[in-house]
């Protein structure tokens, strides 16, 4: 987490969008770790979780990455959203 903890305000909340990518996954991953794991949520939950972690505005991007990387899995629909239990190897 130190890498990008320049990204974070006191409260831990991400300010703003790191340039390198491999930043980027570590913000996902970070935001999506703020999801309880085996948990079912219906998008504007996850909407909601979202802003609560980051002060600029864009939800919908960072959903999104947190959906292509797997750190949130969908239905095909967007009706549902969850976290998969992480394995004991990772």
């Amino acid at each position: 987490m130190s890498k990008f903890k320049k990204f974070l305000d006191e409260q831990g909340r991400v300010t703003s969008w790191p340039a390198k990518r491999a930043l980027k996954i570590e913000v996902l991953k970070y935001i999506a770790e703020k999801f309880e794991e085996d948990r079912e949520y219906k998008e504007k939950e996850v909407n909601n979780i979202i802003d609560q972690w980051h002060t600029f505005g864009d939800y919908f991007m960072l959903r999104r990455g947190m959906i292509d990387y797997k750190f949130l899995l969908r239905k095909r629909d967007g009706s549902m959203y969850w976290r998969e239990k992480e394995s004991e190897e990772e």
